[in-house]
């Protein structure tokens, strides 16, 4: 197995922008995407999520870890409308303008076809793709207008790629896929950019509280570095696409990803 690599050193990529992400709390590549805009020069941050005292405890790391003071937490879920608009207006009053929206919500779970009842499907797929869709729209509703912006969607090699018992995250993160070709096309004559990542496996403390250990060594051995990504090697490429050096990919899907075909 490979190590990790070190922490890459930031670019300023993003500087004086302002940025929004959602599902950010924790440990995982929501937050690692938030932090690392905040090093990469963002002049604010807001960021959300469904967890209270984790996403309080989120923007109170950023500011220690990176120097940006300019940073906020709201609470939102992304099946709730309203909950987006309150999100979508608080964005407005602290950022002035929303220059990058990194979609990071998502929810999984492991259930065979024949055991899944309908409330489990639904419940997934509006996390994962309605809510990316929700947010998308309320996004474009400012962004258009202005003429400029940038939206990252966390997608998922599961789009492309079968594995047994992940039917309804899957078809949901294939339609988030789908979603953002057909967005970037609407958005393109505006001047707003919407692209998506595409990982494999990313290891971090929520991943392990909801997958057996045996399961995450399994896909961690697929890998060609034998190895899951570390969170922030997602938010790196995230990053990149929310920067001005993407700035001629539109509708794109980017693997991060070592697995082998």
């Amino acid at each position: 197995m490979n190590p990790a690599p070190t922490y890459v050193p930031a670019h300023g990529l993003l500087k004086g922008k302002s940025v929004l992400v959602t599902a950010a709390a924790g440990a995982g590549i929501g937050f690692a995407a938030a932090k690392r805009c905040a090093e990469e020069g963002a002049r604010a941050l807001l960021i959300s999520d469904v967890h209270e005292r984790r996403l309080n405890e989120a923007v109170e790391a950023i500011r220690r870890e990176t120097g940006l003071q300019e940073v906020w937490g709201q609470l939102c879920d992304v099946t709730q409308q309203t909950q987006v608009d309150a999100l979508m207006s608080m964005a407005e009053a602290k950022l002035g303008a929303i220059d990058v929206l990194i979609n990071n919500a998502g929810l999984g779970g492991s259930r065979s076809i024949v055991d899944m009842a309908d409330e489990e499907w639904h419940k997934v797929i509006d996390v994962t793709l309605t809510g990316t869709f929700r947010m998308t729209r309320a996004a474009l509703k400012l962004m258009q207008p202005r003429g400029s912006g940038v939206i990252v969607n966390n997608a998922s090699v599961l789009g492309w790629r079968a594995q047994v018992e992940q039917a309804h995250y899957a078809a949901a993160k294939a339609g988030v896929m789908a979603l953002t070709r057909c967005a970037a096309m609407e958005a393109a004559p505006f001047g707003v950019r919407i692209n998506a990542v595409s990982p494999s496996i990313a290891i971090h403390a929520f991943l392990k509280k909801s997958a057996s250990e045996e399961l995450l060594d399994q896909l961690s051995a697929k890998e060609a570095f034998g190895r899951g990504a570390e969170p922030w090697e997602i938010a790196n490429v995230m990053v990149f696409l929310a920067s001005d050096y993407s700035s001629y990919m539109t509708g794109e899907v980017v693997s991060v990803s070592s697995q082998q075909a």
